[in-house]
């Protein structure tokens, strides 16, 4: 139920060293020093110094490989507890994280999160079919909840999960660290400014070679489809952000399955075309069959892009051919550290449930448009 696609989180983490390597060793130090200290005293200093407590639902490739050495770099909060269905994982993580054995919870157990005071937000890290449940049940434990792209398989379980939350008086965020990343806010400063004027003509890709054939991002009842919940999400986000503007309507085509044994039930690769207002071009294209990364807007003086784009960290862009120049940060401690922000100044999230369920509405609809052959208004 955990597992997540190790080629792809080993491509994109090998990809993110060369920009991290100094902060992921300070990590590695600081969690050494922490074994040193009670679990609970731990806690307590965290909570004294107004950090809140993340619980980490699901203990894959991305809770393990990235979220939970961000929360060692983390200002606003800190990782709290784990709620996991494997036991085998709980000796590593209760060591390496100090976390104390009262925090930690597995799927049978997880409701009574709610009697926690030291889990104030729920980070839900589960395959896409399960984010609906569990982010009303962390609702209904009275916690704010960050839930990973996409937020659900249909618009009707996002309308359910907004209510959960609302009706908890809760924030809901979506995973969505690049509203938090330097290159990519770059690309939407110059976008929507108009600081090359209108863009014109703006196209996006991400894509790369898959592994394990048994995954459950392969599996159409828990993944809800292929590249395209997995990594066109990045390229539908791309061109919204960075025009500001959504799509009118879509028309869209299934690339060929090369690979037969791992596609049987979701697409290999699929292209779109975005009727966007302004009568701006609109293309992308996601992969599971070949690699691709970038975002590039053509304005009326210039262009601006980003080669890779969508990675962890070692993202690079250029205006024209003058090469952007900012730090490659850690794009996960950014997007939690901004979120709890929200969360401790009663402020709307810059990411929330509303704005992924935008981008679940715009799947949905390049998904027909790519079965049915037809533009399909979003």
């Amino acid at each position: 139920m955990e597992q997540h696609d190790k080629s792809r989180r080993k491509f994109l983490y090998d990809l993110s060293l060369a920009g991290l390597s100094v902060p992921l060793i300070s990590s590695a130090l600081q969690c050494t020093d922490d074994k040193k200290t009670n679990p609970e005293i731990m806690i307590e200093k965290n909570k004294k110094a107004g950090k809140l407590g993340i619980a980490l639902v699901g203990l894959g490739n991305y809770a393990g490989g990235q979220l939970a050495p961000a929360l060692l770099q983390t200002g606003n909060c800190y990782l709290a507890g784990i709620v996991t269905g494997t036991p085998s994982k709980i000796p590593v993580w209760k060591e390496k994280y100090n976390i104390p054995d009262k925090n930690i919870y597995n799927y049978e157990t997880f409701d009574s999160i709610k009697d926690n005071p030291d889990i104030d937000i729920i980070y839900i890290v589960l395959p896409n079919s399960m984010h609906a449940e569990y982010t009303i049940r962390a609702a209904k434990a009275g916690k704010h909840v960050i839930c990973e792209k996409p937020m659900a398989l249909t618009v009707e379980d996002c309308d359910k999960m907004i209510a959960a939350c609302k009706q908890a008086g809760k924030s809901l965020s979506i995973g969505y660290r690049l509203h938090f990343e330097p290159y990519n806010l770059e690309m939407v400063r110059l976008g929507t400014n108009k600081i090359y004027g209108d863009v014109k003509k703006i196209t996006s890709g991400f894509g790369f070679l898959i592994g394990d054939p048994t995954q459950w991002r392969l599996k159409k009842a828990m993944a809800g489809g292929g590249p395209m919940q997995d990594l066109g999400i990045y390229c539908v986000q791309g061109i919204c952000y960075t025009t500001g503007h959504e799509p009118i309507a879509v028309s869209a085509q299934e690339g060929p399955k090369t690979i037969a044994d791992k596609f049987s039930e979701v697409e290999q690769s699929l292209k779109w075309q975005f009727e966007m207002p302004g009568g701006i071009i609109a293309e992308g294209e996601a992969s599971y069959g070949y690699e691709l990364n970038f975002l590039k807007a053509e304005a009326e003086k210039g262009t601006f892009e980003l080669s890779p784009a969508y990675n962890y960290g070692g993202l690079k862009g250029k205006i024209g051919e003058t090469p952007m120049n900012f730090p490659n940060v850690n794009q996960q401690a950014k997007q939690m550290d901004g979120i709890v922000l929200s969360i401790k100044n009663n402020q709307t999230s810059i990411v929330p449930g509303e704005l992924g369920k935008r981008d679940v509405k715009i799947i949905a609809a390049v998904y027909e448009a790519m079965r049915t052959g037809k533009k399909v208004i979003i």
